[in-house]
């Protein structure tokens, strides 16, 4: 029923945001020339998407991810909703590990308005890392200010997902379901993925890329990767 919505919203994300893809994808690469990190954050459905960019097969080895228990739905639903809101909380989350210039930060965030995602990157580009915002700018348009800026205003680099205000997407003229963002924001990561793999290959540059761990080989393959990131980013403890 709905494969042609998704088909048609992906193939557009796609070709809108051709040329940020390959920008963010030179970003990425540097950052791994440089042996750095590549942070990711998000809050309530958006952690959705940080999951994604984290110690996942075929994924990037160099991820950092940014998190808080607080903005989690499953540890509190509406307290989820009230924390991403809440004023001077992105402070707490890179008080333990802040991004420097030679890192890649991205921000997950439909709406783009809320304290913490708009704190979160106004922090990043202060010391000096590059903001990947991906969001709607749509919807940032439409949502009521929460802050002095928005994510759109603070990011380096915007990927557009075009999602409607309010996320839902079908039916056509009067949306009530079908909340698209998640799967628009995998889509562009994994475009940006595979633009930093194509690049890193025709330069002569080794991606660290984790294995699945259900395949032969996966364990030993993903053993070094653990040893060389494990000191710089607690999660993969």
């Amino acid at each position: 029923m709905i494969n042609d919505l998704v088909a048609g919203a992906l193939e557009q994300a796609g070709r809108r945001n051709s040329g940020e893809i390959q920008r963010v994808a030179g970003l990425v690469l540097d950052a791994v020339r440089a042996d750095a990190l590549v942070f990711t954050a998000g809050a309530g459905h958006s952690l959705a998407s940080v999951a994604e960019t984290f110690y996942r097969a075929g994924g990037l080895a160099c991820v950092y991810p940014l998190y808080h228990p607080d903005l989690l739905p499953l540890h509190g639903a509406a307290a989820s909703t009230a924390a991403e809101r809440r004023s001077g909380l992105a402070g707490q989350v890179l008080a333990a590990r802040a991004p420097g210039p030679d890192d890649v930060v991205f921000v997950f965030s439909n709406s783009g308005v809320n304290p913490y995602p708009v704190e979160l990157a106004e922090a990043a580009r202060a010391a000096g890392a590059p903001v990947v915002a991906v969001t709607s700018r749509a919807s940032v348009a439409a949502a009521p200010r929460r802050s002095s800026s928005t994510l759109l205003d603070q990011a380096d680099v915007v990927l557009d997902t075009g999602v409607r205000p309010g996320d839902a997407a079908f039916p056509d003229g009067d949306p009530r379901t079908v909340a698209l963002s998640s799967l628009l924001n995998v889509y562009l990561w994994n475009e940006v993925l595979a633009h930093v793999f194509t690049a890193a290959r025709e330069q002569g540059v080794e991606v660290p890329l984790w294995r699945s761990s259900n395949v032969e080989g996966g364990d030993a393959a993903n053993a070094s990767l653990l040893e060389h990131y494990r000191p710089r980013v607690p999660a993969l403890r």
